[in-house]
Protein backbone atom coordinates (compact mmCIF):
# COMPACT_ATOMS: atom_id res chain seq x y z
CA UNK A 1 0.00 0.00 0.00
CA UNK A 2 1.52 3.12 -0.62
CA UNK A 3 1.26 6.28 1.86
CA UNK A 4 0.67 8.84 -1.26
CA UNK A 5 -2.63 7.33 -1.81
CA UNK A 6 -3.74 7.97 1.64
CA UNK A 7 -5.76 10.91 2.89
CA UNK A 8 -6.96 12.59 5.70
CA UNK A 9 -10.42 14.82 6.78
CA UNK A 10 -10.77 16.63 10.08
CA UNK A 11 -13.53 17.28 11.38
CA UNK A 12 -13.45 19.96 13.91
CA UNK A 13 -17.05 20.16 15.33
CA UNK A 14 -18.60 21.41 18.65
CA UNK A 15 -18.67 18.36 20.46
CA UNK A 16 -16.45 16.24 18.94
CA UNK A 17 -13.14 15.93 16.84
CA UNK A 18 -13.02 13.16 14.05
CA UNK A 19 -10.04 12.24 12.20
CA UNK A 20 -10.75 9.88 9.26
CA UNK A 21 -8.19 8.06 7.25
CA UNK A 22 -8.59 6.80 3.53
CA UNK A 23 -7.43 5.87 0.07
CA UNK A 24 -9.64 5.08 -3.11
CA UNK A 25 -9.95 1.64 -3.92
CA UNK A 26 -9.86 0.00 -7.24
CA UNK A 27 -13.35 1.11 -8.15
CA UNK A 28 -12.69 4.91 -7.68
CA UNK A 29 -14.73 4.59 -3.74
CA UNK A 30 -13.47 5.39 -0.61
CA UNK A 31 -11.45 2.90 1.63
CA UNK A 32 -11.85 4.29 5.48
CA UNK A 33 -8.69 2.67 7.07
CA UNK A 34 -9.38 4.44 10.32
CA UNK A 35 -11.08 6.60 12.32
CA UNK A 36 -9.76 8.62 15.47
CA UNK A 37 -12.57 10.80 17.35
CA UNK A 38 -12.21 12.59 20.86
CA UNK A 39 -14.66 15.05 22.77
CA UNK A 40 -14.20 18.87 21.37
CA UNK A 41 -13.38 20.55 24.21
CA UNK A 42 -12.68 24.33 23.13
CA UNK A 43 -15.16 24.67 20.31
CA UNK A 44 -18.30 27.02 20.71
CA UNK A 45 -20.79 27.03 18.40
CA UNK A 46 -18.31 26.09 15.70
CA UNK A 47 -15.97 28.63 16.50
CA UNK A 48 -12.48 27.72 18.45
CA UNK A 49 -12.56 29.49 21.54
CA UNK A 50 -9.44 27.33 23.59
CA UNK A 51 -6.45 27.09 21.55
CA UNK A 52 -4.74 24.32 23.94
CA UNK A 53 -8.04 22.50 24.78
CA UNK A 54 -8.78 22.39 20.57
CA UNK A 55 -4.76 21.12 20.05
CA UNK A 56 -5.36 18.25 22.93
CA UNK A 57 -8.76 17.21 21.09
CA UNK A 58 -6.80 17.65 17.91
CA UNK A 59 -4.12 15.41 19.00
CA UNK A 60 -6.17 12.73 20.73
CA UNK A 61 -8.24 12.51 17.41
CA UNK A 62 -5.18 12.22 15.20
CA UNK A 63 -3.42 9.80 17.24
CA UNK A 64 -6.55 7.16 17.40
CA UNK A 65 -6.87 7.52 13.85
CA UNK A 66 -3.19 6.77 13.35
CA UNK A 67 -3.25 3.51 15.56
CA UNK A 68 -6.71 2.54 13.58
CA UNK A 69 -5.19 2.60 10.75
CA UNK A 70 -1.35 2.10 11.15
CA UNK A 71 -0.77 4.74 8.67
CA UNK A 72 1.25 8.12 9.55
CA UNK A 73 -0.71 11.04 9.33
CA UNK A 74 0.96 14.27 8.10
CA UNK A 75 -1.56 16.51 5.99
CA UNK A 76 -4.94 16.56 6.57
CA UNK A 77 -7.80 18.57 5.01
CA UNK A 78 -9.58 20.85 7.66
CA UNK A 79 -13.45 21.82 7.68
CA UNK A 80 -14.57 25.68 8.83
CA UNK A 81 -17.99 26.46 10.17
CA UNK A 82 -19.40 28.92 12.68
CA UNK A 83 -21.67 31.40 13.30
CA UNK A 84 -19.40 34.37 11.49
CA UNK A 85 -19.83 32.28 8.23
CA UNK A 86 -22.00 34.34 5.89
CA UNK A 87 -22.74 34.25 1.92
CA UNK A 88 -23.04 36.65 -0.91
CA UNK A 89 -24.44 36.47 -4.43
CA UNK A 90 -21.77 38.53 -6.95
CA UNK A 91 -21.62 39.10 -10.57
CA UNK A 92 -18.21 40.21 -12.05
CA UNK A 93 -16.88 40.58 -15.87
CA UNK A 94 -13.44 40.49 -17.52
CA UNK A 95 -12.70 42.44 -21.15
CA UNK A 96 -10.05 39.84 -22.76
CA UNK A 97 -7.83 41.03 -25.13
CA UNK A 98 -7.50 38.53 -27.57
CA UNK A 99 -11.09 37.75 -28.63
CA UNK A 100 -10.54 35.32 -31.99
CA UNK A 101 -9.08 33.05 -29.27
CA UNK A 102 -11.03 30.51 -27.57
CA UNK A 103 -11.44 31.18 -23.89
CA UNK A 104 -9.41 28.73 -21.36
CA UNK A 105 -8.69 28.17 -17.89
CA UNK A 106 -6.62 31.55 -17.46
CA UNK A 107 -9.70 33.62 -18.28
CA UNK A 108 -11.41 31.56 -15.75
CA UNK A 109 -8.98 31.83 -13.19
CA UNK A 110 -8.79 35.96 -14.01
CA UNK A 111 -12.29 35.95 -13.40
CA UNK A 112 -12.20 34.43 -9.98
CA UNK A 113 -8.55 36.63 -8.69
CA UNK A 114 -10.90 39.63 -10.15
CA UNK A 115 -13.64 38.62 -7.11
CA UNK A 116 -11.12 37.88 -4.42
CA UNK A 117 -10.26 41.26 -4.40
CA UNK A 118 -13.80 42.25 -3.22
CA UNK A 119 -13.66 44.66 -0.45
CA UNK A 120 -15.18 42.68 2.38
CA UNK A 121 -16.00 44.27 5.78
CA UNK A 122 -13.00 44.76 8.54
CA UNK A 123 -11.73 41.16 10.09
CA UNK A 124 -13.57 39.46 7.28
CA UNK A 125 -11.85 37.07 4.15
CA UNK A 126 -13.00 35.11 1.15
CA UNK A 127 -13.37 31.80 1.39
CA UNK A 128 -14.95 30.20 -1.35
CA UNK A 129 -16.07 31.88 -5.16
CA UNK A 130 -18.08 29.42 -6.47
CA UNK A 131 -18.98 30.34 -9.87
CA UNK A 132 -22.57 29.34 -11.16
CA UNK A 133 -23.46 30.86 -14.55
CA UNK A 134 -21.31 31.98 -17.07
CA UNK A 135 -22.69 34.91 -19.76
CA UNK A 136 -20.09 35.13 -22.97
CA UNK A 137 -21.09 38.39 -25.31
CA UNK A 138 -24.43 39.00 -23.26
CA UNK A 139 -25.28 35.33 -24.19
CA UNK A 140 -26.52 34.20 -20.52
CA UNK A 141 -26.73 30.81 -19.24
CA UNK A 142 -24.00 29.13 -20.10
CA UNK A 143 -22.17 26.46 -17.68
CA UNK A 144 -19.05 25.81 -19.25
CA UNK A 145 -17.68 28.73 -21.57
CA UNK A 146 -14.58 26.78 -22.18
CA UNK A 147 -13.47 26.39 -25.78
CA UNK A 148 -15.67 29.22 -26.87
CA UNK A 149 -15.29 33.08 -28.88
CA UNK A 150 -15.58 36.22 -26.84
CA UNK A 151 -14.79 39.44 -25.76
CA UNK A 152 -16.55 39.96 -22.76
CA UNK A 153 -16.81 37.02 -19.97
CA UNK A 154 -19.15 37.38 -16.68
CA UNK A 155 -20.18 35.53 -14.26
CA UNK A 156 -22.29 35.38 -11.30
CA UNK A 157 -20.90 33.87 -8.01
CA UNK A 158 -21.92 32.43 -5.04
CA UNK A 159 -19.10 34.12 -2.27
CA UNK A 160 -18.67 32.76 1.11
CA UNK A 161 -17.28 34.69 4.01
CA UNK A 162 -15.61 34.30 6.94
CA UNK A 163 -13.64 35.90 9.96
CA UNK A 164 -9.94 36.22 9.39
CA UNK A 165 -9.34 35.28 13.33
CA UNK A 166 -11.33 32.24 13.05
CA UNK A 167 -9.39 31.24 10.40
CA UNK A 168 -6.10 31.73 11.80
CA UNK A 169 -6.51 30.44 14.86
CA UNK A 170 -8.15 26.85 12.92
CA UNK A 171 -4.65 27.08 10.91
CA UNK A 172 -2.91 28.03 14.57
CA UNK A 173 -4.25 24.63 15.98
CA UNK A 174 -3.82 22.21 13.22
CA UNK A 175 0.37 23.72 13.33
CA UNK A 176 0.53 22.92 16.91
CA UNK A 177 -0.74 19.64 16.55
CA UNK A 178 2.33 18.74 14.30
CA UNK A 179 0.16 18.69 11.07
CA UNK A 180 0.30 20.57 7.52
CA UNK A 181 -2.97 22.05 6.57
CA UNK A 182 -3.39 20.75 3.12
CA UNK A 183 -6.75 22.49 2.51
CA UNK A 184 -9.62 24.45 4.29
CA UNK A 185 -13.51 24.16 3.26
CA UNK A 186 -16.76 25.06 4.09
CA UNK A 187 -18.55 22.24 6.35
CA UNK A 188 -21.84 22.55 4.21
CA UNK A 189 -20.18 21.93 0.96
CA UNK A 190 -18.33 18.63 2.02
CA UNK A 191 -21.23 17.18 3.92
CA UNK A 192 -22.81 17.84 0.36
CA UNK A 193 -20.36 15.61 -1.34
CA UNK A 194 -20.64 12.36 0.74
CA UNK A 195 -24.57 12.81 0.72
CA UNK A 196 -26.19 14.04 -1.64
CA UNK A 197 -26.73 12.42 -5.60
CA UNK A 198 -25.89 14.21 -8.91
CA UNK A 199 -29.56 13.74 -9.49
CA UNK A 200 -30.85 15.89 -6.48
CA UNK A 201 -28.15 18.55 -7.06
CA UNK A 202 -30.01 19.20 -10.65
CA UNK A 203 -33.63 18.59 -9.11
CA UNK A 204 -32.66 21.35 -6.37
CA UNK A 205 -32.45 19.92 -3.19
CA UNK A 206 -31.65 21.88 0.67
CA UNK A 207 -28.85 20.16 3.02
CA UNK A 208 -29.75 20.93 6.43
CA UNK A 209 -26.52 19.17 8.56
CA UNK A 210 -27.26 19.53 12.69
CA UNK A 211 -24.35 19.70 14.59
CA UNK A 212 -23.90 19.98 18.34
CA UNK A 213 -23.25 23.78 18.07
CA UNK A 214 -24.59 24.71 14.47
CA UNK A 215 -27.04 24.01 11.49
CA UNK A 216 -25.44 24.33 8.69
CA UNK A 217 -27.44 25.06 5.11
CA UNK A 218 -26.17 23.94 1.75
CA UNK A 219 -28.85 25.04 -1.25
CA UNK A 220 -28.18 23.30 -4.98
CA UNK A 221 -30.30 23.88 -7.92
CA UNK A 222 -29.06 23.28 -11.58
CA UNK A 223 -26.33 21.05 -10.07
CA UNK A 224 -24.94 24.85 -8.88
CA UNK A 225 -24.57 25.76 -5.23
CA UNK A 226 -27.19 28.73 -5.10
CA UNK A 227 -27.04 29.26 -1.23
CA UNK A 228 -25.58 28.42 1.90
CA UNK A 229 -25.68 29.56 5.95
CA UNK A 230 -24.80 28.75 9.07
CA UNK A 231 -27.37 28.78 11.65
CA UNK A 232 -26.11 29.17 15.95
CA UNK A 233 -28.50 26.58 17.05
CA UNK A 234 -27.32 22.84 17.07
CA UNK A 235 -28.11 19.45 19.26
CA UNK A 236 -26.60 21.17 22.02
CA UNK A 237 -29.33 23.93 22.72
CA UNK A 238 -31.87 20.88 23.52
CA UNK A 239 -29.79 19.31 25.25
CA UNK A 240 -29.41 22.95 27.69
CA UNK A 241 -33.35 23.17 27.05
CA UNK A 242 -33.74 19.77 28.63
CA UNK A 243 -31.42 20.22 31.79
CA UNK A 244 -32.99 23.85 32.49
CA UNK A 245 -36.40 22.15 32.31
CA UNK A 246 -35.75 18.98 33.70
CA UNK A 247 -32.97 20.25 36.22
CA UNK A 248 -30.59 17.78 35.44
CA UNK A 249 -26.76 17.53 35.14
CA UNK A 250 -25.73 17.73 31.31
CA UNK A 251 -24.87 14.23 31.14
CA UNK A 252 -28.21 12.76 31.94
CA UNK A 253 -29.56 15.53 29.72
CA UNK A 254 -27.64 14.43 26.95
CA UNK A 255 -28.82 10.49 27.72
CA UNK A 256 -32.06 11.32 27.88
CA UNK A 257 -31.97 12.71 24.49
CA UNK A 258 -30.56 10.38 22.49
CA UNK A 259 -32.46 7.35 24.38
CA UNK A 260 -35.65 8.91 24.71
CA UNK A 261 -35.79 12.19 22.82
CA UNK A 262 -38.60 12.54 20.38
CA UNK A 263 -39.12 15.50 18.20
CA UNK A 264 -42.78 14.54 18.12
CA UNK A 265 -44.79 15.17 21.24
CA UNK A 266 -48.15 13.47 20.03
CA UNK A 267 -46.63 10.15 20.20
CA UNK A 268 -46.01 9.85 24.10
CA UNK A 269 -48.50 9.01 26.54
CA UNK A 270 -48.90 10.51 30.16
CA UNK A 271 -48.22 7.96 31.93
CA UNK A 272 -44.66 7.26 30.52
CA UNK A 273 -42.50 7.97 32.67
CA UNK A 274 -38.14 7.56 33.10
CA UNK A 275 -36.57 7.46 36.24
CA UNK A 276 -33.34 9.27 36.64
CA UNK A 277 -30.50 8.57 39.72
CA UNK A 278 -30.18 11.61 41.92
CA UNK A 279 -27.05 13.30 43.07
CA UNK A 280 -25.10 11.78 45.58
CA UNK A 281 -27.74 9.29 47.29
CA UNK A 282 -30.42 11.78 46.90
CA UNK A 283 -34.07 10.73 45.30
CA UNK A 284 -34.48 9.37 42.20
CA UNK A 285 -36.12 12.21 39.44
CA UNK A 286 -39.11 11.17 37.37
CA UNK A 287 -40.21 12.50 34.17
CA UNK A 288 -42.48 12.40 31.87
CA UNK A 289 -41.87 11.51 27.95
CA UNK A 290 -44.39 13.95 26.98
CA UNK A 291 -42.83 16.58 29.11
CA UNK A 292 -39.35 15.79 27.15
CA UNK A 293 -40.47 15.60 23.86
CA UNK A 294 -42.54 18.72 24.46
CA UNK A 295 -38.96 20.82 25.69
CA UNK A 296 -37.37 19.00 22.08
CA UNK A 297 -39.84 19.76 20.10
CA UNK A 298 -40.33 23.60 21.11
CA UNK A 299 -36.69 23.92 20.03
CA UNK A 300 -36.62 21.83 17.30
CA UNK A 301 -39.57 23.35 15.73
CA UNK A 302 -36.96 26.78 16.36
CA UNK A 303 -34.41 25.32 14.66
CA UNK A 304 -36.23 24.49 11.44
CA UNK A 305 -38.09 27.35 10.95
CA UNK A 306 -34.98 29.40 10.75
CA UNK A 307 -33.54 27.10 7.75
CA UNK A 308 -36.88 27.38 6.28
CA UNK A 309 -36.85 31.26 6.45
CA UNK A 310 -32.96 30.67 4.84
CA UNK A 311 -35.03 28.24 2.24
CA UNK A 312 -37.12 30.88 1.31
CA UNK A 313 -35.00 33.68 1.30
CA UNK A 314 -32.95 32.23 -1.36
CA UNK A 315 -36.57 31.66 -3.29
CA UNK A 316 -37.90 28.36 -3.32
CA UNK A 317 -41.38 29.55 -3.78
CA UNK A 318 -40.71 30.77 -7.26
CA UNK A 319 -41.50 28.47 -9.67
CA UNK A 320 -38.15 28.48 -11.62
CA UNK A 321 -36.16 28.22 -8.09
CA UNK A 322 -37.81 25.20 -6.71
CA UNK A 323 -36.21 22.47 -4.91
CA UNK A 324 -37.91 19.07 -6.26
CA UNK A 325 -35.95 17.19 -4.35
CA UNK A 326 -36.85 18.61 -1.24
CA UNK A 327 -34.42 18.33 1.86
CA UNK A 328 -32.05 16.36 3.08
CA UNK A 329 -31.10 15.88 6.66
CA UNK A 330 -27.53 14.96 7.86
CA UNK A 331 -25.30 15.29 10.89
CA UNK A 332 -26.03 13.69 14.42
CA UNK A 333 -29.03 16.01 15.17
CA UNK A 334 -30.52 14.19 11.98
CA UNK A 335 -30.52 11.17 14.13
CA UNK A 336 -33.58 12.56 16.49
CA UNK A 337 -36.63 10.07 15.98
CA UNK A 338 -39.41 11.86 14.25
CA UNK A 339 -37.23 14.60 13.15
CA UNK A 340 -37.79 13.82 9.41
CA UNK A 341 -41.85 13.68 10.16
CA UNK A 342 -41.84 17.40 12.04
CA UNK A 343 -39.50 18.61 8.71
CA UNK A 344 -41.84 17.31 6.39
CA UNK A 345 -44.86 19.02 8.52
CA UNK A 346 -43.25 22.39 9.03
CA UNK A 347 -41.82 22.42 5.67
CA UNK A 348 -43.87 20.98 3.26
CA UNK A 349 -41.00 19.38 1.45
CA UNK A 350 -39.81 15.87 0.90
CA UNK A 351 -37.26 14.54 3.36
CA UNK A 352 -34.42 12.10 3.98
CA UNK A 353 -32.30 12.03 5.73
CA UNK A 354 -28.66 11.54 4.23
CA UNK A 355 -26.29 8.51 4.83
CA UNK A 356 -22.56 8.98 3.90
CA UNK A 357 -22.77 5.47 2.23
CA UNK A 358 -23.04 6.23 -1.41
CA UNK A 359 -19.23 6.87 -2.13
CA UNK A 360 -18.07 4.54 0.19
CA UNK A 361 -16.50 1.06 -0.31
CA UNK A 362 -19.16 -1.73 -0.19
CA UNK A 363 -17.79 -3.58 3.19
CA UNK A 364 -18.04 -0.15 5.05
CA UNK A 365 -19.13 -0.79 8.49
CA UNK A 366 -22.39 0.66 9.49
CA UNK A 367 -21.34 2.31 12.02
CA UNK A 368 -18.84 4.54 9.90
CA UNK A 369 -21.69 5.32 7.52
CA UNK A 370 -23.64 6.89 10.47
CA UNK A 371 -24.86 10.70 9.58
CA UNK A 372 -22.63 11.83 12.06
CA UNK A 373 -19.53 11.06 10.20
CA UNK A 374 -21.08 12.75 6.84
CA UNK A 375 -18.63 15.80 7.10
CA UNK A 376 -15.64 13.73 7.95
CA UNK A 377 -16.19 11.46 5.04
CA UNK A 378 -16.74 14.53 2.76
CA UNK A 379 -13.63 16.32 4.10
CA UNK A 380 -12.07 12.77 3.13
CA UNK A 381 -13.24 12.53 -0.33
CA UNK A 382 -11.78 16.29 -0.42
CA UNK A 383 -8.76 15.79 0.46
CA UNK A 384 -8.04 12.79 -1.77
CA UNK A 385 -9.43 15.14 -4.62
CA UNK A 386 -6.66 17.76 -3.50
CA UNK A 387 -4.19 15.36 -2.99
CA UNK A 388 -4.70 13.85 -6.83
CA UNK A 389 -4.10 17.74 -8.30
CA UNK A 390 -0.86 17.41 -5.91
CA UNK A 391 0.62 14.11 -7.47
CA UNK A 392 -0.81 14.96 -11.00
CA UNK A 393 2.22 16.10 -13.40
CA UNK A 394 0.34 18.28 -15.38
CA UNK A 395 0.06 22.51 -15.02
CA UNK A 396 -2.62 22.56 -12.15
CA UNK A 397 -5.20 25.52 -12.88
CA UNK A 398 -8.31 25.66 -10.54
CA UNK A 399 -10.47 23.67 -12.38
CA UNK A 400 -14.24 25.93 -13.69
CA UNK A 401 -17.34 25.43 -11.56
CA UNK A 402 -15.72 23.38 -8.34
CA UNK A 403 -14.83 25.21 -5.55
CA UNK A 404 -11.84 27.63 -5.46
CA UNK A 405 -9.45 27.15 -2.12
CA UNK A 406 -8.94 29.96 0.53
CA UNK A 407 -6.87 32.87 -0.64
CA UNK A 408 -5.14 35.42 1.43
CA UNK A 409 -6.36 39.23 0.83
CA UNK A 410 -2.66 40.38 0.71
CA UNK A 411 -1.14 41.66 -2.32
CA UNK A 412 1.20 38.67 -3.77
CA UNK A 413 4.56 38.99 -2.95
CA UNK A 414 6.25 39.75 -6.86
CA UNK A 415 7.08 36.67 -8.78
CA UNK A 416 8.06 34.88 -12.10
CA UNK A 417 4.86 35.59 -13.59
CA UNK A 418 5.36 32.15 -15.61
CA UNK A 419 5.80 30.18 -12.55
CA UNK A 420 2.93 32.17 -10.88
CA UNK A 421 1.07 30.62 -13.61
CA UNK A 422 1.89 26.95 -12.52
CA UNK A 423 0.87 27.59 -9.09
CA UNK A 424 -2.54 26.89 -7.88
CA UNK A 425 -4.54 29.00 -5.96
CA UNK A 426 -4.18 26.82 -3.01
CA UNK A 427 -0.88 26.35 -3.11
CA UNK A 428 -0.02 30.26 -3.17
CA UNK A 429 -2.53 30.60 -0.26
CA UNK A 430 -0.80 27.78 1.62
CA UNK A 431 3.07 29.52 1.49
CA UNK A 432 1.46 32.42 2.54
CA UNK A 433 -0.55 30.70 5.25
CA UNK A 434 2.93 28.83 6.21
CA UNK A 435 4.73 32.27 5.91
CA UNK A 436 2.36 33.96 8.68
CA UNK A 437 2.05 31.26 11.11
CA UNK A 438 6.22 31.01 11.28
CA UNK A 439 5.94 34.45 11.76
CA UNK A 440 3.21 34.40 14.58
Amino acid sequence: MEQENISVGLDIGTTKIVAMVGKKNEFGKVEILGIGKSKSLGVHRGVVNNITQTIQSIQQSVDEAKINSGMPVERVVVGIAGQHIRSLQHSDYITRQHPEEVIDEKDIEALIQQVYKLVMLPGEEIIHVLPQEYKVDGQAEIKEPIGMYGGRLEANFHVVVGQVSSIRNIGRCIKSADLELSNITLEPLASSEAVLSREEKEAGVALIDIGGGTTDLAIFKDGIIRHTAVIPFGGNVITEDIKEGCSIIEKQAELLKVKFGSAWPGENRETEIVSIPGLQGRDPKEISLKTLSKIINARVVEIIEQVFLEIKNYGHNEQKKKLIAGIVLTGGGSQLKHLKQLVEYITGMDTRIGYPGEHLAGETPTTQTSPVFATAVGLLMNALETDAKHQAPQVATAPVGEEVQLTETEADPVEDPIALNRKTILERWADKFKNFLDNA
